[in-house]
Parts: C-alpha cells; structure tokens; sequence
C-alpha cells in the first residue's frame, strides 16, 4: 500500500511497529517540510527514493501527495475481541464507532481521526458494501489509523448482538429520534455508537438492533449533518460526560 503526505509518513515513522518499505520524495531531500520525516527515515534505515513529481502522482494516484509518500506493507485489521479486551485491561468503560456503510473514503478517514483524538477504543466497519482503510482513508484521518483500532467484520448484526451479550449498550445515531445525543447519561454505560451510511442512514435490521436511537438537536434550516461531522459530534459527547465525571 501507498501512504502520501506529510503527516500520515510522519505518523508511520512514530510508530515503531509499522512496516515501512520505501519512501519516495519529490524534489530537493534537504526542504525543510520533509527534512525531519528524512532523517527519522534514514535513523530507522529505510530506502529513500527521489523520483519526479509526475511519477510520485502516478504512484499515488493522487496529485495530493506534497512531495511523498511510503510504501508499507498492506493495512493489518485489529481482532475487535482485542480491542475490547485492552479497554477493559485500563479500566475504561467501552466506547465504540459501528460504521453501517460508510461508503466515502474522506468521511471514514475524518472518522477514524475523530476516534482519534476524542479518545474513543476504536471503529468497526464491514467488509462489503464500505469503504476499506485505503491511502485516500490514511491521508483523511492524517495517519491516525496507525493509532486507532480499525476492525472489518463480515456481518454487522452479529457482531452487535455479541456485544450486547458482553453488556454493551448499541446506541443507533438517527436525526429522526426525538431523543437528544445530550438527554442520554453514557458515563457508565459500555457504548457501541452506530453511524449509519451517508445516503440511507442507519439499515432497518441494524436499526432493530438498537438499544435506543439519539438525534442532535438542530435549529439550522439544513436538514442534515455530514456523517463524519455527526460521529464527530457524537463522540464528543460521551467522552465529555465521561471526562466530567472523572474530573469531579
């Protein structure tokens, strides 16, 4: 797989368990923009390969690339029994993100980035009908896949009825719910957060599944939020209650 851009290349080099092969630069080694991802590079012995632009766009099949990109091995899945397993090892009451379909490379990535930095465990997406972590996913979440759980399941029903027999509460975001995100108290609950495709929302069967469905109180007259931007919104609740708790 080919990674592109200055932070998903620097974020691989942070993580001393990715398997770099190669990485191609446009241009001059020595800019200053790529100067310190370059020298952590050659600290770690990796090949650096300067090549013209126009092969680095081809290589990438983007034109997004600023000047390199890395080759890694393809992207490895976490088990999601794993990453249940180390929420509760810290103590941490689980929060999860289902992603029922999510088709767009750029709403995964901004997803996953999200996960990220709101501190939730990790993200669940199926294996057909969804976008896969790509390099287009890798530069839209700006490397922070290689720090958040990302596990593809073959049936998203049955990995949430598994999790409701582990104690987890399935939270279905649904804009038709006359249940506000902020009404539900998640501080000691284990949460699965379930965000559905961008077009459809939420599939009827998953929907079934759901131990109760939450909205976002709106007063704009746009009828709807981005999938990413509602995760985003979402997320942040429940961490927030959370961290209040924690603090008090």
């Amino acid at each position: 797989m080919i990674i592109y851009g200055k932070n998903p290349v620097s974020e691989l080099l942070l993580n001393p368990s990715s398997e770099i092969e190669e990485i191609f630069l446009y241009g001059d080694d020595r800019r200053s923009n790529t100067s310190e991802i370059l020298n952590a590079a050659k600290g770690r012995g990796i090949r650096i390969s300067n090549i013209s632009k126009e092969d680095l766009s081809k290589l990438c099949q983007s034109t997004s690339h600023q000047g390199i990109a890395a080759r890694i091995k393809d992207f490895k899945y976490h088990e999601l029994a794993d990453t249940i397993s180390q929420a509760k090892e810290r103590g941490d009451h689980l929060c999860l993100v289902i992603l029922d379909h999510i088709e767009d490379p750029q709403n995964l990535g901004a997803i996953i980035r999200t996960v990220d930095v709101l501190g939730a465990h990790g993200v669940v997406v199926p294996k057909d009908r969804a976008a896969p972590v790509t390099p287009a996913v890798v530069k839209a979440s700006a490397g922070a896949v290689n720090h958040v759980p990302i596990s593809r399941v073959v049936n998203l029903n049955v990995v949430i009825r598994d999790l409701k027999k582990q104690g987890v509460w399935i939270v279905g975001a649904d804009s038709s719910s006359s249940i506000s995100v902020h009404q539900e108290d998640f501080k000691n609950l284990d949460i699965a957060l379930v965000i559905g495709n961008e077009g459809k929302g939420i599939g009827h069967t998953i929907k079934k599944e759901c131990d109760f469905l939450v909205s976002i109180p709106q007063s704009g007259v746009v009828s709807s939020l981005n999938a990413s931007v509602a995760a985003g919104i979402m997320i942040y609740e429940i961490m927030r209650q959370r961290l209040s708790t924690s603090e008090g």
